[in-house]
């Protein structure tokens, strides 16, 4: 499965230009898609530049209604006007932001005309390949940097319940692969929610975390992210991240997550494969598994402190520089 970020917040070695927003082109068995489109036209400029061609591209997936996700839906319109553009209903609601004063951060009007927007309500299956699903329950605190972020109803401006995020289950082979924009409902409420659904996890998240604040990060907005980190690190998730997720975040991330965490910078391109079936085990394999599984169950606790630790040094080195 081919990836390239045509839209992020940080160019990578490519050379493509990066603007505040997020669009990931995704080549499958059956599908040429995008998810999101970023915030204005640069995405078609970068597409020209990895030698994309947007005229095969058969289906958008917008992640929520904000504008920096969604607003290159007309010009993608025009460059291709029969590929089914699905977001969720509400997705073309008024929503605001309060970061230096209240201002419209919603979805251009113009896209409520396009006859190949596909409107949904909650999950949905577009085929064997490609599911989406969505309205999921906070579990966990909804992300600190949510809290500025406002839906207007009636003369009132409401704190957003995100409703109107949804997320993407590639489904390739043995492969499963999640794809979120920003992640605004938390990724550690997604994932459980993806298994709930489907019973394990996926072996690749492509997502921004939304833990980047404008005005710095306090103790306990570390030792939060540390958590974040702790509780993905017991998985087997391997993680492509950027755009809202913020680098001090990134760096407490990495510090637990090691190789399992990496940045996807604009104009990256990544190929996922499936992970290697797993080898029947043989007979004296089998004899030894009551030793291995005490020594799994010490790795685990071994790992878990390392991660444990790997987090305090990360909020001593951030806090410490932030006293300075």
């Amino acid at each position: 499965m081919r990836l390239v970020n045509l839209v992020e917040n940080i160019s990578g070695s490519s050379g493509c230009p990066a603007e505040h927003g997020l669009c990931i082109y995704v080549e499958t068995a059956k599908h040429r898609l995008l998810a999101d489109t970023g915030a204005s036209g640069l995405f078609a400029e970068n597409a020209k530049k990895k030698g994309i061609d947007l005229t095969k591209v058969d289906t958008v997936i917008l992640s929520h209604g904000h504008y920096d996700h969604g607003g290159g839906i007309p010009e993608f319109a025009r460059i291709n006007p029969d590929a089914k553009i699905y977001m969720q209903d509400c997705a073309e609601g008024d929503y605001y932001s309060t970061i230096d004063g209240l201002h419209y951060i919603g979805l251009p009007r113009e896209i409520r005309d396009l006859p190949q927007v596909v409107r949904i309500s909650g999950s949905f299956k577009i085929d064997e390949e490609l599911q989406l699903f969505a309205d999921i329950p906070f579990e966990e605190e909804m992300p600190p940097s949510n809290r500025p972020l406002r839906k207007k109803q009636g003369d009132e401006y409401v704190q957003d319940d995100f409703r109107h995020e949804q997320y993407l289950v590639i489904r390739e082979g043995n492969m499963h692969v999640l794809l979120s924009g920003c992640a605004h409902h938390g990724i550690l409420n997604i994932m459980s929610h993806y298994r709930k659904m489907y019973g394990n996890d996926p072996d690749y998240v492509i997502s921004g975390f939304h833990l980047m604040q404008k005005d710095g990060y306090s103790e306990e907005d570390i030792r939060s992210i540390g958590h974040t980190a702790c509780v993905l690190r017991s998985g087997k998730t391997v993680f492509y991240t950027g755009h809202c997720t913020g680098e001090k975040p990134f760096e407490v991330l990495k510090n637990v997550l090691g190789d399992r965490i990496h940045y996807f910078h604009c104009g990256d391109e990544i190929e996922l494969t499936a992970p290697e079936e797993k080898v029947p085990e043989r007979k004296a394999e089998r004899d030894e598994a009551p030793s291995r599984k005490k020594k799994s169950k010490f790795m685990k606790w071994h790992r878990f402190f390392a991660g444990a630790a790997a987090v305090c040094f990360a909020m001593t080195m951030i806090t410490g520089y932030r006293r300075k």
